[in-house]
């Protein structure tokens, strides 16, 4: 039996891993779907002060209150920030690391410093209308939905992730890329990890939404990192 614990990514919620987390647990292991303050059911608590040291130490409370000793930790999309960073933190705890198309920084990168220019545009044009908290990036993917989805805090964005060495007592680390998301700005992710043997790499023929896309691909690669 192994510790799973799911962070999910921007402007959504926790409800994005539901069919992962019923799987998983039918699979016999325990779970842990953080809930990231002012995203999903948290939404109540959003305020433009959020930074992405607020998300880790989210996940980092959540984890000592699960009491999981050693855990798979696992981020989709934004998550894969807030995963590095809980990193930096717990990096000897962790059995595997995986990251579902997903931002990957490297040391002093924020999301900001890892997308391009359609993103930075949208970054800044679209929070003239509320400061500091942006809507959710291309509309067509993503509807508001009160409790689910909402506007995310800007400076989780801005923030840059620091590596402490803690990151690299992680054994082993693994990548999925959707390649049926297009246009997507996880392929400099995918071109770093792909033929590097410390990375267990996947591609997965989805949209963005891999876990809801091609659950059983995402439960087998789960499954095999906690063997």
């Amino acid at each position: 039996m192994a510790n799973y614990v799911l962070v999910h990514g921007a402007w959504g919620g926790g409800h994005s891993y539901d069919r992962t987390l019923e799987d998983l647990t039918a699979a016999g292991h325990n779970v842990l779907v953080c809930a990231l303050r002012g995203l999903g059911i948290r939404q109540s608590e959003l305020h433009p002060g959020i930074t992405l040291s607020d998300h880790a130490d989210d996940v980092c409370e959540q984890i000592a209150q699960a009491g999981f000793d050693r855990f798979v930790l696992v981020g989709h999309s934004y998550g894969g920030m807030v995963i590095t960073m809980v990193a930096t933190r717990l990096g000897a705890r962790i059995d595997a690391i995986c990251y579902l198309d997903a931002f990957l920084p490297l040391d002093g990168q924020s999301a900001w410093d890892i997308t391009g220019e359609a993103e930075h545009d949208w970054y800044i044009d679209k929070q003239r209308f509320t400061p500091g908290l942006l809507p959710p990036i291309r509309s067509i993917d993503f509807t508001v939905v009160p409790g689910r989805v909402g506007l995310h805090p800007l400076l989780t964005l801005l923030e840059a992730v620091q590596f402490t060495g803690e990151e690299a007592k992680i054994p082993r680390r693994a990548y999925v890329f959707a390649s049926g998301w297009q246009p997507t700005p996880f392929t400099p992710f995918r071109d770093r990890v792909k033929h590097d043997p410390a990375w267990e790499y996947h591609e997965s023929e989805s949209s963005h939404h891999v876990m809801s896309d091609q659950p059983q691909q995402v439960l087998d690669i789960l499954l095999g990192l906690a063997s």
